[in-house]
């Protein structure tokens, strides 16, 4: 029986926990790294094959920098019921404790904690051992995003609950401290998939795609994508709430996984961006995720910058694909979540020929050059995580983090690249292959 491709090369599972100490580094680190760099993964057990990449239980990847050295690096299954085989679905209906947590591990208020879309959070100590589901002391009654927004301005977090049963969406904020001030179910939303979302400085954006909720859909990730289903994107005043308050406006077929950012610009219209893909794009991306026949040859390798331009005065939408490279999981120097920024990272894929490789790209969106730093021969970057310089004037003074899984050497390194540049500054050499994950944060050891 042929091996699910999601079991095999840059994404085969890790078989263990492992401790390691003082690592190898090569070149310097600069000293304003100091904190944890902690990637998740989906990375099913040994012996199991999940019908869906998905499905796999979490495992997060920290690696310990300070001063200038790497200290440690660990790695440790988020110990949900459903690491031990606890199901999702029970009489009583959907288990929100029964989750992967695979997704996203982020930090607020003081706590760390793994996220997947389909349930509730579950915090985790700073060295990475599990405490439990977190509700937000009882506030949190439904799943959690695994793409929370964080305001650089206010401290508050924004993110939503979504579900294919009614209510379809909810809409939460937290402040600083960690305490949800306010939520909202949102009329008029469908079971439509609801992976990630925009803040920018005074509305909410959401995005509904040609994806939705499908029972007939066997892979254990209950969706399809259905031309029937209209793709549009709502918007809506922060801290609103109500039928009235969100506005939904038509846009392309298509599947937006992610969001590169949103902001308002200076004629008062809102400005979105992210990767998207068509019907054929999604299909041989799902079909790469189950293993199916005819999958593609990478799971996001026609996966397009998407820009969408709302006006909210006239209901006009213009939108265009903005460049031509196959990219995912896009991020940015996060003091400019929320408003217009110059600079977009991302990861580039290769095409469906297997020509370009894997690199890590920088966009110019005001001159529209990019840059690309090719992470080489069998060598896959993960998501590229910005960290301020200590003192920087400039947008792109930083640092990009990235975890890259090396297929010919069996091994994987932290790499540091210079954010401007994109050159490499140090490489941090890791005990072991680190499988091919999805997110991760810094978390500076100010705020643990």
């Amino acid at each position: 029986m042929t091996a699910k491709p999601y079991l095999t090369g840059h994404y085969t599972p890790v078989a263990d926990e492992l401790t390691a100490t003082d690592l190898t580094v090569e070149g310097t680190l600069p000293p304003e790294l100091t904190g944890r760099l902690i990637r998740n993964s989906h990375n099913p057990k040994p012996g199991v094959t999940p019908a869906h990449w998905f499905k796999g239980s979490g495992m997060v990847h920290g690696i310990r920098l300070r001063e200038g050295r790497a200290e440690w690096y660990r790695n440790r299954w988020v110990r949900t019921p459903a690491l031990d085989g606890a199901p999702y679905m029970t009489e009583h209906g959907p288990d929100l404790t029964a989750s992967t947590a695979g997704t996203h591990v982020i930090e607020h208020a003081g706590r760390l904690l793994a996220l997947c879309e389909a349930n509730l959070p579950f915090e985790l100590t700073p060295d990475l051992d599990t405490v439990g589901a977190y509700d937000f002391d009882g506030k949190l009654r439904s799943a959690m995003t695994a793409h929370p927004k964080s305001d650089p301005v206010t401290g508050e977090l924004h993110f939503f609950g979504s579900s294919p049963f009614p209510p379809y969406l909810v809409y939460y904020v937290t402040d600083a401290k960690g305490q949800i001030t306010h939520s909202a179910e949102i009329p008029g939303a469908s079971a439509a998939l609801k992976h990630d979302f925009a803040i920018t400085r005074h509305h909410v954006v959401f995005v509904e795609g040609t994806v939705t909720f499908d029972p007939t859909e066997h892979s254990g990730i209950p969706y399809s994508w259905q031309d029937e289903q209209p793709a549009r994107i709502g918007v809506m005043p922060r801290g609103a709430q109500g039928a009235a308050a969100i506005r939904w406006f038509p846009i392309e077929p298509g599947n937006m996984l992610h969001a590169a950012n949103a902001y308002e610009d200076a004629k008062g219209r809102i400005v979105l961006e992210g990767p998207t893909v068509d019907r054929e794009g999604f299909q041989l991306s799902w079909n790469w995720w189950v293993g199916a026949p005819g999958r593609g040859s990478e799971p996001n390798a026609r996966s397009y910058n998407r820009r969408w331009v709302l006006d909210l005065a006239t209901g006009r939408v213009d939108e265009r694909v903005v460049d031509d490279l196959a990219i995912e999981f896009p991020t940015l120097n996060e003091d400019f979540l929320g408003i217009e920024n110059r600079y977009q990272y991302a990861i580039s894929f290769p095409d469906q020929d297997g020509f370009g490789g894997y690199g890590v790209v920088k966009y110019d969106r005001a001159t529209g050059e990019r840059r690309i730093h090719q992470a080489g021969d069998a060598r896959l970057p993960s998501e590229a995580v910005f960290v301020a310089a200590a003192g920087g004037t400039r947008e792109d003074d930083g640092y990009l983090l990235t975890v890259v899984s090396d297929l010919k050497q069996d091994a994987s390194q932290l790499l540091v690249l210079d954010a401007a540049r994109l050159d490499k500054v140090a490489t941090v050499h890791l005990p072991r292959r680190v499988t091919a994950g999805i997110h991760g944060s810094w978390i500076p050891d100010s705020t643990l």
